[in-house]
C-alpha cells in the first residue's frame, strides 16, 4: 500500500501537537498491518489520557489529509517507551546529564556496551561519562543510545 512521506504526514500534524505542547518523537507505517503510529512525548511523560487526547485531536483532521490515498489504515498514538532510542535533538537535550547506554556498531576500547552519564553532545559526537574516563563518540558509531533504566 502507498502511503504519504512520513516526513510530510509529521509536517501536517506539527500544529496539533504544538497546540497540545507535545512532541512527536517519530512515526511508524507498519505495512504489513496497515497501521500508522505516532509516538509523542511531554514534559511530563505520556499517559494513557495523553495518547487518547492527541489521537482525538487528531483523528478526522489526518483522515482529511489520507495518508493512505483512500486506503484503510489504524491510526495509533503511543509513547515511545521509557528505553526508546534518542532520536530527536529534544531527546538529547532531555537526558543530559542523565545515565544512558550506547551500543555500538564495533567494538571501541573492547566494548560495544557503554554505560555513563551523557555529559555533551553535538550533531556528530556524544561525550559519556563513565566512572573510569571521558569518552567521546562518533554519532555515525552508535547503534543505538537510550536513557539506562534502572530497577532497585
Amino acid at each position: 500500500m502507498k502511503i504519504k512521506a512520513l516526513e510530510d504526514i509529521r509536517a501536517f500534524l506539527q500544529p496539533f501537537a504544538d497546540g497540545l505542547q507535545i512532541e512527536i518523537v517519530d512515526i511508524e507505517w507498519n505495512e504489513k498491518d496497515s497501521a500508522l503510529t505516532v509516538f509523542i512525548e511531554t514534559e511530563s511523560g505520556v499517559d494513557l489520557d495523553t495518547c487518547e487526547k492527541f489521537h482525538n485531536a487528531i483523528m478526522l483532521p489526518i483522515d482529511e489529509f489520507d495518508p493512505t490515498y483512500d486506503a484503510p489504515y489504524t491510526l495509533n498514538v503511543s509513547s515511545p517507551g521509557l528505553d526508546r532510542p534518542f532520536k530527536t535533538q529534544r531527546d538529547f537535550e532531555r537526558n543530559s546529564g542523565k545515565e544512558v547506554e550506547v551500543k555500538l556498531f564495533a567494538p571501541l576500547k573492547g566494548k560495544k556496551l557503554l554505560e555513563g552519564v551523557l555529559t555533551a553532545f553535538d550533531e556528530n559526537t556524544v561525550t559519556v561519562t563513565t566512572d573510569k574516563e571521558e569518552i567521546k563518540i562518533a554519532r555515525n558509531k552508535i547503534a543505538k543510545i537510550n536513557k539506562a533504566i534502572k530497577f532497585d
